[in-house]
């Protein structure tokens, strides 16, 4: 199974932030995008890749206890940027040292439970937006539309396992599809889980 950890957003920051990206999709060529759904929205802490079944009870473990060491903290959904022509980003701000220690934690709970992990880069929080299907789109006006968003502060309070069921070969409007397996509170001393959930559409 393909999986990943992340950080989901609220309600009210995704409703935030689809008002945002409501105004971004009027901008000529936007209609030659592919826009990510609400249901799409997450920050990846640590990418697994295709995990085999055997190892998701000890990935599990150490994921719990990643989060018990880790207290909340506050973040937001503030600005954004694009990687080169290829994707438009919303960016994080707040709680972003905090995040990134946790993300170190989820990257080394899988390599501890046997799950092959590549060589990982400095961590950097976004939530993508929107990817680019054809070369001729000019992304810079889609970054100066979202560089000024701020939306409300919450507070991070969970760490969550998440399965990535992608589209169907040959299917035309397939996307990709998200799934809780298991979500951790964080700083949560009696480690249980707290919250499972089924198949998100996107």
């Amino acid at each position: 199974m393909r999986l990943f950890s992340a950080v989901l957003p609220p309600e009210g920051a995704v409703r935030e932030l689809a008002a945002e990206v409501a105004g971004l999709r009027t901008l000529p060529g936007a209609d030659r995008l592919r826009w990510t759904g609400r249901a799409d929205w997450h920050f990846t802490l640590a990418f697994y890749g295709e995990v085999h079944p055997e190892l998701l009870p000890e990935l599990c473990e150490r994921l719990a206890r990643a989060a018990r060491r880790h207290p909340p903290y506050p973040l937001r959904i503030a600005g954004g940027g694009r990687f080169a022509d290829r994707v438009v980003w919303a960016g994080a701000e707040g709680g972003r040292p905090a995040m990134g220690r946790l993300a170190d934690s989820a990257s080394a709970a899988a390599r501890r439970a046997g799950v092959p992990m590549k060589e990982q880069r400095p961590y950097a929080p976004h939530l993508t937006l929107a990817r680019n299907r054809t070369a001729g789109v000019d992304l810079r006006p889609f970054v100066a539309g979202i560089e000024g968003f701020r939306g409300q502060e919450w507070t991070v309070g969970e760490l969550v396992l998440v399965r990535s069921h992608l589209p169907v070969d040959g299917v035309a409007g397939q996307r990709p599809r998200y799934e809780t397996v298991a979500a951790w509170p964080l700083g949560n001393r009696d480690g249980r889980l707290r919250s499972k959930g089924g198949p998100q559409d996107s």
